[in-house]
């Protein structure tokens, strides 16, 4: 009887060129004569050597099809022939070693097949903005995209399909200007198919970041940067769709007239349809809208939202529409101190959906924490206000249903102003700095009660 586990193993392994590799079970049987069990329990070359162009078993290299790494020659041809033979062997891994790859034109990547890079975590190089600090491609792999230059409606750069994967590596844009409005570029990464996957990946400067649209349960983690028009665009997902631990951070320009630019039109995560998202983990710094989300011909947006941030962004939460199953916003933290009337929460007149905050934190010098219309509920609970101008309520609903309970309220001066077409609204168990001040015009049934006041 075979060794416990040998019935899974399978006769023949196949090279993504086609060729036949010696089966597993021959190299087993080698290694136990040769007293090398421990090698084959873990069938990959060391890094060091993967780094050096050699291909580990089961991987194809990226040099081993022509590319060179140095920044000058351009590698797409060389890079979609090796994704391309990946997928004619079944699919499997395609490694780029470490190096400044250069692109003018675009890739695909084919079901089942990942794209690697260098690095097994998410990096930063925050070089192009602090001296001393590695700049892309000092380590580890980069990618430099050039194509579309000029065409926001272009072909993107990278087009993941059904159980496609990026993964550790950086992707910079070496043509993108900091002394005025960027120059505009198509989306760098496109999900599309079933599973697309981007993990551990630096988008340092592109115009536009992740069109995540079109797919079905994308997967999006650990990923930074600095997208300077759009972030992560979402819409028309059926099936959940998930996104972790993704930070977009002024590391490449924060200052002059392209991140002054950001500031006035940067859009950090923008969400259409979207049937229960999963967003967990995720910051923003310096843009107009920290989250906006909007109606699209698919519908709008539902899902968790937890431990979520925005600080800098004009509107640090943007709601022109929602779903009625709710956004459920958790251990969120936000601060809008810049641009034209800084207001941390703005729901719009066209919203009609559900938009509920749990347990947030909202600091630092706003207009207002929240300007709230239309006709779908909004509700705070348990969350903290720390900051807000001394002439206007910290909350102002001026239609549709609004709920406040058990929140602190940490100035002695306006708190809650009720407009005139507010339809419901249940003010109960805050605490308040000073005497509560709360300013009702509306004659719709309004509850308020059992709040502490000093």
């Amino acid at each position: 009887m075979d060794a416990p586990g040998h019935n899974d193993v399978k006769e023949h392994e196949m090279k993504p060129d086609g060729s036949t590799l010696q089966s597993r079970r021959s190299l087993l049987a080698m290694g136990a004569a040769a007293g090398l069990a421990g090698f084959l329990e873990t069938p990959r070359l060391s890094a060091a050597s993967i780094n050096k162009g050699q291909s580990a078993p089961f991987e194809t290299n990226v040099r081993n099809f022509g590319a060179r790494g140095n920044g000058i020659d351009d590698e797409t041809g060389a890079f979609q022939r090796a994704l391309d033979s990946a997928h004619d062997g079944g699919g499997g891994m395609v490694y780029a070693p470490p190096g400044r790859y250069l692109f003018r034109g675009v890739l695909n990547l084919p079901e089942g097949v990942t794209l690697r890079g260098s690095f097994g975590c998410m990096p930063s190089h925050t070089g192009m903005r602090d001296r001393g600090q590695p700049k892309p491609g000092d380590d580890g792999t980069a990618l430099l995209a050039t194509a579309g230059r000029g065409n926001e409606e272009g072909e993107p750069f990278i087009s993941l399909n059904s159980n496609s994967s990026l993964t550790g590596l950086t992707i910079y844009y070496p043509e993108q200007i900091t002394d005025a409005a960027p120059v505009a570029y198509p989306w760098t990464i496109a999900m599309r198919g079933k599973n697309p996957a981007a993990f551990d990946l630096e988008l340092l400067n592109p115009y536009q970041g992740i069109d995540a649209s079109r797919n079905e349960r994308h997967n999006l983690r650990n990923i930074c940067g600095q997208p300077l028009r759009r972030g992560i665009f979402i819409d028309a997902i059926y099936d959940i769709g998930r996104v972790e631990n993704v930070h977009f951070n002024p590391w490449w320009n924060g200052h002059g007239p392209v991140y002054q630019w950001q500031l006035e039109n940067g859009e950090a995560f923008i969400l259409g349809r979207a049937d229960w998202e999963y967003v967990l983990n995720t910051f923003c710094y310096g843009y107009h809208a920290g989250y906006k989300f909007i109606h699209t011909d698919t519908g709008e947006c539902n899902g968790n939202f937890l431990g979520i941030g925005a600080d800098n962004c004009n509107r640090a939460v943007l709601v022109e529409q929602s779903a009625p199953y709710g956004l459920l916003i958790t251990n969120g933290e936000f601060t809008s101190f810049t641009g034209d009337d800084p207001t941390m929460v703005d729901v719009l007149e066209s919203n009609n959906g559900v938009v509920r905050f749990s347990n947030c934190a909202f600091w630092g010098p706003c207009n207002q924490i929240a300007k709230i219309a239309g006709q779908g509920t909004v509700g705070f609970s348990d969350c903290t206000f720390v900051e807000w101008r001394k002439d206007r309520a910290a909350i102002q609903a001026c239609s549709g249903s609004l709920l406040i309970r058990g929140c602190d309220f940490r100035q002695n001066q306006p708190h809650i102003s009720l407009g005139k077409s507010v339809d419901r609204a249940v003010i109960a168990g805050n605490i308040f700095a000073g005497p509560s001040q709360i300013q009702n015009q509306t004659t719709q049934d309004v509850q308020i009660g059992l709040n502490a006041a000093l």
